[in-house]
């Protein structure tokens, strides 16, 4: 297993943030070396078919295993993320609440993804930066993809009128 980027050692009721390429897997740290997260369709071999769609919405299933099990190679930190903005639930809620969800559970990685499953049973509030992260990068090209549109209209807009009028300086004149 790999071990934390800072080499602290988890309490109970701390997230878990696992580094796994192009994403980051949560867990919720509930002692003696075991974590409770919610295991996406693409991790649980009964949760549905594997379509795109199922990766988006779908059944998934909260479990108990040891940090070391979903940690593997990848590195891995203590991130209470929204310490700062939100007081953390009393530690024994967290662990009883994060028990109580053990099994099946939905998943939506929108709305009810592994980030929200764990920021829930912390701070009472489900957030997810990566999805408001993927929610402004898409904005962004969007604004962007708009702009470059609109700059090749016009600029294709005026290579047709000089095509047209075979000048391209033609004065304007304003009549009164």
């Amino acid at each position: 297993m790999a071990s934390t980027k800072d080499d602290q050692k988890p309490k109970p009721g701390d997230l878990i943030e696992i580094f796994r390429g192009t994403y980051q897997h949560w867990a919720i740290y509930v002692g003696k070396g075991y974590v409770i997260h919610l295991a996406p369709p693409s991790e649980y071999a009964q949760a549905g078919a594997y379509s795109s769609m199922s990766v988006l919405c779908d059944k998934a299933i909260v479990k108990k295993e040891e940090l070391y099990e979903v940690v593997g190679n990848h590195e891995y930190r203590i991130n209470n993320l929204l310490d700062e903005e939100y007081e953390p639930q009393p530690v024994r809620e967290i662990l009883k609440d994060a028990h109580r969800q053990l099994g099946e559970h939905s998943y939506c990685v929108f709305s009810g993804n592994c980030e929200h499953f764990v920021t829930e049973l912390r701070y009472g509030k489900a957030q997810s930066r990566q999805v408001r992260k993927a929610v402004e990068v898409g904005v962004v090209a969007t604004v962007a993809a708009a702009v470059i549109v609109g700059l090749l209209r016009l600029i294709f807009s005026t290579n047709r009128w000089t095509v047209a009028h075979g000048d391209t300086h033609h004065k304007l004149q304003i009549i009164d």
